[in-house]
């Protein structure tokens, strides 16, 4: 399974990259008209939790640039940004560098059971290692709907 977890997060985040891989640096930066964020918010938000969930929750340092959580936490939208955010092609590096780390600093460790129990505002319960994986796969599937949706707009 623990391969399975991996390999298919690695496609995800190889789909997410190769979506927004070929896209104008203004077209990220959009908000269509009804939604609160861009493609660029979608991007740097899918690195920050699974920053969190992927080393952070499982006891492994981070490696978030400090001014990426005042961008891209639960909550932000780019429309309060007062600094200019993270180019796109610092997002796409940072992504596929994440993915990367997630290899050298995972593997082995999918049954491993973090040192306290997650609770997710979406009600799942994580505790071992390949939950929060499993959870970092939805996570990411939801927020590349959401960029496949914006692009539809602009």
């Amino acid at each position: 399974m623990e391969n399975d977890l991996v390999k298919q997060l690695f496609i995800a985040r190889e789909n997410t990259i190769n979506f927004v891989k070929d896209m104008e640096e203004a077209t990220t930066e959009l908000v269509p008209d009804r939604l609160n964020n861009s493609i660029k918010w979608n991007l740097g938000h899918i690195f920050v939790i699974s920053e969190k969930f992927l080393f952070q929750l499982t006891g492994e340092d981070t490696k978030i640039p400090s001014n990426y959580s005042s961008f891209f936490n639960n909550g932000t939208r780019p429309v309060d940004w007062k600094l200019n955010p993270p180019s796109l092609d610092e997002l796409i590096n940072i992504l596929s560098e994440q993915m990367n780390r997630v290899k050298l600093t995972l593997s082995g460790r999918m049954d491993e059971k973090v040192k306290e129990l997650y609770s997710t505002s979406t009600g799942f319960e994580l505790v071992y290692v390949r939950e929060f994986v499993s959870f970092c796969l939805y996570h990411e599937g939801m927020h590349f709907g959401a960029m496949k949706n914006i692009s539809k707009f602009i």
